[in-house]
């Protein structure tokens, strides 16, 4: 298998990009197809006493910044590394996509340049995060502000496919993010929404889960419009980060509490290791004809490199084609 990788994509390109990609290469048995500068990508490699020459390199000079509009992708940056790695990817010089960089852009570049599956109303960004036991998919988590009810069953179809085959969750529950656990809470999308989503028998619909009860595994599947879903996002990431300091800052108090922090160092790393987002790389963009994987965009080597693997986990699992099969069975319903 072969994943294109958009090397100047992200905080830290690229020399967290080339250190998370040889890892990949080596522990995954992946091929690597690097996307950008090469005599950029060569000059890091050398300062990081890292070998490069068993992956491939498409050498192009643009850049698309975090900053750039996601529009420019198609139009403005057309010479950048996600722009030319989205075409080679269409084109079949690899099997999957994965850039830390502008999200935005990634979005518009995936539906653009590498299409849809047929039938897929919209892609989404879906991000695996973590919960009390597990892990959960939030979908979508920032690609669609404006959503109709029929976009958020498929979010449900597509998210639920998704935990089965490639996080090996058997029976995904599949639950929609509401102001309150009754059927005729929230607004017009999120009634109509229930109402798709409760006749929908592909799925393990288990009502409308409220934001408190996410981190405590309320469900599998967190669907909800991206407006919503990247306010979750980056209040969960937020939480999350703020929690562990504030830990820290308790057991860095004393002496006393230091020596306490010591008896269970271990247990704290686990911790930190359970609740850490980076654990999983980032997130799927849901419903692209080809595999395309969005790596969080301040990604060091270890981020990269689990990025990968579920990437590589995400093209080898069949989703795409069975995603096919199952809007197609929706639509002859």
């Amino acid at each position: 298998m072969k994943i294109i990788v958009d090397a100047f994509g992200g905080d830290n390109a690229p020399e967290e990009i080339l250190l998370g990609c040889e890892e990949a290469r080596k522990e995954l048995a992946v091929d690597i197809l690097l996307v950008g500068d090469k005599a950029r990508m060569e000059a890091a490699a050398k300062e990081l006493e890292l070998d490069i020459s068993h992956m491939e390199i498409l050498d192009c000079g643009g850049v698309l910044s975090m900053e750039d509009d996601p529009m420019s992708v198609i139009r403005e940056k057309t010479d950048s590394s996600m722009a030319i790695g989205l075409r080679a990817l269409a084109e079949g010089r690899g099997d999957a996509f994965a850039s830390a960089g502008n999200s935005g852009a990634l979005v518009v570049g995936a539906t653009t340049i590498v299409k849809r599956i047929r039938g897929v109303k919209r892609v989404a960004f879906a991000p695996i995060l973590p919960k009390r036991t597990g892990f959960f998919m939030l979908n979508d988590g920032g690609a669609n502000v404006d959503c109709r009810p029929e976009m958020l069953l498929q979010f449900g179809l597509m998210g639920s496919e998704y935990m089965k085959k490639v996080m090996g969750v058997e029976k995904p529950r599949v639950g929609l993010a509401n102001v309150g656990e009754e059927a005729h809470k929230g607004d017009d999308l999120r009634r109509e929404a229930y109402a798709l989503l409760s006749a929908c028998r592909e799925i393990d619909f288990v009502g409308n889960v409220e934001a408190r009860d996410i981190p405590d595994d309320a469900c599998d599947v967190v669907v909800t419009d991206g407006f919503t879903g990247n306010m979750l996002l980056k209040m969960y990431e937020g939480v999350a980060l703020t929690v562990m300091g504030l830990v820290k800052d308790v057991f860095r108090k004393s002496l006393k509490n230091k020596m306490a922090a010591g008896m269970v160092y271990g247990d704290m790393k686990a911790l930190k290791k359970q609740i850490d987002y980076n654990e999983y790389g980032g997130a799927p963009i849901m419903g692209t004809a080809k595999p395309v994987f969005k790596i969080h965009g301040s990604a060091k080597a270890a981020t990269v490199k689990n990025a990968l693997r579920l990437t590589r986990d995400y093209t080898q699992s069949g989703f795409t084609e069975e995603i096919g099969r199952v809007l197609k069975g929706k639509k002859a319903e």
